[in-house]
């Protein structure tokens, strides 16, 4: 395996980590997409930024601006409206954050990705405050 081949691997793997601890926070709290989702949605857009910057050096924004749309379309299919109430909104958000988490951990910037897992999985158990609050 080359330099280039390890260091990949290496990000998928942190990638899919990340994403995957906002995914158990979901699926801790049973939500509509749960650990395997987010997983996924952080590798994909892992390695989806890896290719865009390795393959497309001149334009690698082409694909990353695909990437947000795209989960824009993942999210929307995670809220669900019923009666008065809007279910699945956290969840969408948290699917764009993960996405978000991978492009960066696929551009190098670990320690930004890191945090932001850290920041975003304390905002959403901020949801156990929130119920006290309404009480």
């Amino acid at each position: 395996l080359s330099t280039f081949e390890i260091e990949t691997i290496i990000k998928l793997i942190l990638g899919t980590f990340l994403g995957g601890t906002l995914g158990y926070e979901r699926e801790k709290t049973k939500k509509p997409a749960g650990l395997r989702t987010h997983m996924l949605v952080s590798l994909g857009s892992t390695l989806f930024t890896i290719i865009s910057f390795t393959a497309f050096p001149i334009d690698p924004a082409r694909i990353a601006s695909y990437v947000v749309m795209g989960i824009g379309f993942i999210g929307a299919g995670t809220v669900l409206q019923m009666k008065k109430k809007v279910i699945g909104l956290t969840t969408a958000a948290s699917l764009w954050v993960a996405a978000s988490i991978g492009m960066a951990v696929g551009i190098g910037y670990y320690y930004i990705a890191i945090f932001t897992t850290i920041l975003s999985f304390l905002i959403l158990r901020l949801s156990a405050v929130e119920k006290g609050m309404k009480r």
